[in-house]
């Protein structure tokens, strides 16, 4: 269900010339039933209880964001020692979760100083003067002391809806330092994945230049002994070539990704080494039943349920200008030539005031500031419904992603398996000279090609259950993690 709009302007209120106590006794009866704006937490629909790629019962469900959930180390569910011990430092080094959690800070300080705008002020001053006349007479000295105290009663609701905009726009802050560690975890995630499926490719790589080199080295003897033409050997030359520069070229990759796992930990590249390990290529199973309440811990889509409140809390404060204001004060002091007279009771002054304002013509400025607000709003909540829709989609597009990816996987190994073997079959018979080095050279590209998109298969099945985490922020289980 949506958040309520704004109700209808109130009429404006007639200042009447009553002495201050009835006043200040109509003001406060009045107050009690003045409500300028709902400001309460929002509740939007946030779409069908199921995903299209994930079967479900239909339906649909009231959105309460949950993004103060525990999304737990769901890294873990990978089996990956080396990632166990990365992904927790990057909550603690990471600079772009610094700087949101110092955003965070500031509107938290912001929420303090709304709530301080609710209580009374106190301040005092104090001052001295030496007086005298030119013809060098005796000079005299007044001393001046004073207690001032403030106070702006909440009548129309105005200052709490500043203090619960400020409130939501903390919590909005919350989400997007939530958002920000989920990101910058996922992102460190993903670039590890890569980086083991380059080492793994870089494995592959390194020992198809070692068969090259055997290669060019049989094209070579045959040609010496009359069996083959020179063009064999510029065949495996240019072949064993090409894999020396796909390999230079996949180093300098795998090195650009330990870079970014560097700043992601907020390291400089310089002072952080990843070396080559076994790559665990375990990759989480996900339950075949996806609520979509899942989205609820979505941090960006709580930020923008937070700003429809934040919009809400607006329309309050505007509303409220339409009533007037009242504000108390409150002063005690005293003056005397002598310190010690100065706080007697002969020498000490006081004072209470009541002050009431209200606008009688503004030339509209009061319904334009509503309806600014109002509208404000609207595109708030439409904001809001265009993040619950991209999330779906992001949801959708892994899910259906994972379900290709999987059915490739047993197709890319039974390629792979069936090029090898075709591979070693067509060397055999080159040695035999029953084909020419052509059928060798097409062999073994189609070999080197299925290997390493068996490689990048695998490493995308990795990666698309980081996004996937990511995408229903934080997991699949209650508890955060994957599986």
């Amino acid at each position: 269900m949506a958040p309520q709009g704004a109700p209808a302007r109130p009429a404006r209120a007639r200042a009447w010339p009553l002495p201050s106590a009835l006043a200040l006794a109509a003001v406060l009866a009045l107050a009690g039933c003045a409500s300028p704006a709902p400001t309460g937490r929002a509740t939007l629909a946030i779409g069908a209880d199921r995903f299209k790629e994930a079967p479900a019962t239909p339906g649909w469900t009231v959105a309460r964001p949950a993004d103060e959930a525990p999304r737990g180390p769901w890294w873990e569910a990978f089996g990956d020692a080396t990632l166990n011990g990365l992904l927790p430092q990057v909550e603690v080094s990471n600079q772009g979760i610094a700087a949101a959690v110092a955003r965070y800070a500031q509107a938290q300080a912001l929420v303090d100083g709304q709530r301080a705008g609710q209580r009374p002020s106190l301040g005092a001053t104090a001052g001295a003067t030496r007086s005298g006349s030119g013809s060098g007479g005796d000079g005299a000295t007044a001393l001046r002391a004073t207690l001032n105290a403030a106070w702006e009663p909440d009548l129309w609701g105005r200052l709490a809806a500043g203090v619960a905009q400020a409130r939501a726009n903390a919590g909005a802050s919350a989400a997007d330092l939530a958002n920000a560690t989920l990101s910058a975890q996922a992102a460190l995630a993903s670039n590890y994945f890569a980086l083991r499926g380059a080492d793994a490719e870089l494995a592959l790589l390194r020992a198809t230049v070692e068969g090259y080199e055997r290669s060019q080295q049989i094209a070579r003897n045959r040609y010496e002994a009359g069996l083959a033409a020179r063009t064999d050997v510029l065949q495996a030359e240019t072949q064993l070539a090409n894999a020396r520069a796909d390999l230079a070229s996949l180093v300098a990759q795998r090195q650009q990704l330990e870079h970014a796992i560097a700043v992601l930990l907020g390291r400089a590249p310089a002072d952080f080494t990843l070396a080559p390990a076994a790559w665990t290529q375990r990759v989480p199973e996900v339950p075949g039943l996806l609520p979509s309440q899942l989205l609820e811990r979505r941090p960006d889509i709580a930020a923008a349920q937070r700003a429809v409140e934040a919009a809400n809390a607006q329309i309050g404060i505007a509303r409220s200008a339409y009533y007037p204001s009242l504000s108390l004060s409150a002063s005690a002091g005293g003056s005397a030539s002598r310190l010690a007279d100065l706080f007697s009771a002969s020498h000490t002054l006081w004072s209470l005031g009541l002050s009431l304002a209200q606008t009688l013509f503004d030339g509209g400025a009061l319904d334009a500031a509503l309806r600014g607000a109002q509208a404000g709003r609207e595109a708030t909540v439409a904001s809001y419904r265009q993040t619950v829709l991209a999330a779906f989609q992001d949801v959708e597009d892994r899910l259906s992603t994972r379900r290709a990816l999987n059915d490739q996987l047993a197709l890319r190994r039974q390629a792979s398996a069936a090029a090898d073997l075709t591979e070693q079959q067509v060397l055999n018979r080159y040695r035999a000279g029953q084909v020419g080095y052509g059928d060798v050279v097409t062999a073994q590209t189609s070999a080197l090609s299925a290997r390493r998109a068996l490689v990048q298969l695998q490493a995308d099945l990795q990666t698309n259950a980081v996004g996937l985490v990511q995408a229903l922020g934080g997991g699949w289980r209650d508890d955060g993690a994957p599986a």
